[in-house]
């Protein structure tokens, strides 16, 4: 602790000096008293950043906007992934690092002790204290008059719900029998589990503190039923809808729903410092523009985004080029976070008895991994650019191996036929195969049809099968009904992308390569049954799924790295020797569009919601607008 102190003296004496001139946005409101100068804003002990040659950026000046486009109103909620202000977040190698906590220890992931920064503020000024974390725990999380339907999950180790304890007015503890090794991902993810609060402004909606009179007429105002749902309605916090909200995060929003145009400015508390004392972010405001889903391609290939990832795909990539000279920006190329474009998922839990017993012999998946013509894929839809591999991690993960995104991903028809053969499917006069009873291997590929690119890929991989002697249909229906046919088990196979987050570390959860949720397309029904501690699904019946639950099972009560580590790397193995779903191609390329004057957004990056947070882990505070004070 006396280098911290000895620090923030340093970093305190860097504010009065080099921090001394306030943001645009806020001088006025410095000058008239209205608001605190910058050194009284900052925690005793800020976060700094180091923006520099080292970390390929370069310090900036405070002012300017961003102008970028959404589709929904929902897409608040991106605010919140970008600005990526967390308890504990990751770096740009997925390390973690404290962030809004000053420290934190981990005692073998069963003791988590999480220290504040001194002297830190919630946006409106109110301090940020140990009582934010007993509100949401106590009056919120556990508070049976809330009713929310039971702890989340990730607070559960061994079934049962850790020890909260305040510590001091800057200390929480929570403190779990069994190990939680899920419990400081879930605090850096995207979506970071909540377990803290605005108190200060949020009592007011609660029975326990309010004005009964006072909050029947707030619940009144605001249309909902009672004052659990007003509560929930204004703690709104990764979907900030609600602009009177005090947040930690690096921009607040100013406007209230409904609105085509929503507008957030600096955060006057904001944590985080660059190395010269100068407070984040750089950027005064952002600017969300609503747009139509299908048009924001074109807005922005027009030039009215200065920032934009979402909604653009490869396919916009000619286009956006085209348009870079004309209106002063720069596209550039992120890898897909997923660990496959697009991917196969044979429903080894299929109601049809008969398919079920050939999904079951691993020979028929490898087979049909073997019968895909990648590079043809690769060739056609992604101009050679993706690669092509089974369906796995990424290479940009520390638990990727050469052997994993090999594993029977080649282009090999005598060797898939080979195994058809060994496997007794006999082919009809017409060439087609034949399944143990008789009938012709019409297999039906579902998906939602909401992605050309799949259709594209089903096409290829059509007149592949059809070499083997299995003839491809697909059908399409809503998402909703999709995954009501998957859930059931009435789907034979699937069509989705691969896992969400292609380049996890051994701390992150290995569940999506494991039988644990009833939407899985390759095993509904025991991810049911896992889900539901065996009270609905079917009891897993295949040794290496098994297998996995048994590891997952192993992870969920490891106590270090190491075990962790060597866990993830049977469970990889496992899936890739079993091909429990088929991958095409990774590594994809998404248009990320910059404009000009934009500083500090890096050149390649991994496009990804979970864990990066699409521009999140790359610091978007530090991003920076050359021509601030000038119009944009």
């Amino acid at each position: 602790m006396r280098y911290f102190a000895a620090l923030a003296v340093v970093m305190m004496a860097l504010v009065g000096s080099a921090g001394a001139e306030e943001a645009p946005l806020l001088a006025e409101l410095v000058a008239s008293g209205k608001l605190p100068p910058q050194a009284e804003r900052l925690p005793d002990e800020p976060r700094v950043m180091q923006i520099d040659e080292s970390t390929q950026r370069t310090p900036g000046k405070q002012g300017g906007s961003i102008r970028m486009l959404m589709a929904d109103q929902k897409d608040l909620r991106m605010i919140t992934v970008y600005g990526y202000a967390r308890l504990i977040g990751y770096n740009r190698s997925l390390e973690l690092k404290p962030d809004i906590l000053l420290s934190y220890e981990n005692e073998k992931n069963r003791v988590f002790t999480l220290h504040l920064r001194p002297g830190h503020k919630w946006s409106d000024g109110s301090p940020f204290t140990a009582e934010d974390f007993r509100y949401q725990w106590e009056d919120v999380l556990t508070d049976p008059d809330m009713d929310r339907g039971g702890l989340d999950q990730v607070f559960l180790a061994g079934g049962k719900p850790p020890k909260f304890e305040v510590i001091d007015p800057l200390t929480v503890r929570y403190t779990w029998e069994t190990p939680n090794p899920l419990f400081l991902p879930a605090l850096a993810g995207a979506r970071p589990l909540d377990i803290y609060a605005a108190s200060a402004y949020l009592k007011q909606f609660h029975a326990k503190y309010a004005d009964p009179e006072q909050l029947k007429a707030e619940v009144a105002k605001e249309k909902v039923k009672d004052w659990q749902s007003l509560q929930i309605r204004m703690a709104r916090s990764y979907r900030p809808e609600n602009p009177d909200l005090p947040t930690l995060q690096p921009w607040m929003n100013m406007t209230s729903p409904p609105s085509n145009r929503f507008v957030f400015d600096r955060n006057p508390y904001y944590h985080r410092v660059d190395q010269n004392g100068v407070q984040l972010p750089y950027i005064d405001r952002l600017v969300m523009n609503i747009a139509e889903s299908s048009i924001i391609p074109a807005k922005t290939g027009s030039g009215e985004s200065d920032l934009q990832e979402r909604y653009l795909s490869f396919t916009d990539y000619t286009f956006l080029k085209e348009g870079e000279e004309r209106n002063n920006y720069t596209v550039r190329l992120w890898t897909v976070g997923r660990g496959s474009a697009v991917a196969l998922f044979p429903n080894l839990n299929t109601t049809d008895a008969g398919w079920k017993e050939v999904f079951r012999d691993v020979r028929f998946r490898r087979a049909l991994s073997m019968g895909v013509d990648r590079t043809q894929i690769n060739q056609v839809l992604f101009a050679g650019l993706a690669k092509e591999s089974a369906s796995t991690v990424l290479p940009g993960s520390p638990l990727f191996r050469d052997e994993l995104g090999e594993a029977y991903a080649s282009f090999d028809p005598d060797a898939a036929n080979a195994l058809l053969d060994e496997m007794g499917l006999k082919r009809s006069p017409a060439g087609v195969r034949l399944l143990p009873d008789g009938r012709p291997m019409d297999l039906i590929v579902e998906s939602t049809g909401e992605s050309s690119m799949e259709a594209d890929v089903l096409e290829l991989i059509t007149t592949d099968w059809a070499d083997l002697g299995i003839k491809v249909f697909t059908r399409t229906s809503q998402r909703d009904i999709f995954r009501s046919r998957v859930a059931a088990g009435s789907t034979l196979m699937s069509v989705w992308a691969g896992v969400d987050n292609g380049a996890p570390t051994a701390d992150f959860s290995p569940q999506e390569f494991v039988p644990t949720d009833p939407y899985q397309l390759q095993w509904p029904m025991w991810g049911t049954y896992v889900s539901t501690h065996g009270s609905a699904g079917e009891k897993i019946d295949y040794e290496p799924a098994q297998k996995l639950v048994d590891l997952y099972g192993q992870w969920l009560s490891a106590e270090d790295d190491d075990q962790k580590r060597k866990i993830w790397a049977q469970i990889l193995d496992i899936n890739a020797e079993e091909v429990f779903s088929i991958g095409i191609v990774t590594e994809t390329l998404v248009p990320v569009v910059v404009s000009n004057n934009l500083m500090n957004v890096p050149a390649e990056g991994i496009s990804s919601f979970d864990p990066y947070g699409y521009f999140g882990v790359y610091e978007m505070d530090s991003f920076w607008m050359k021509n601030a004070g000038q119009g944009n």
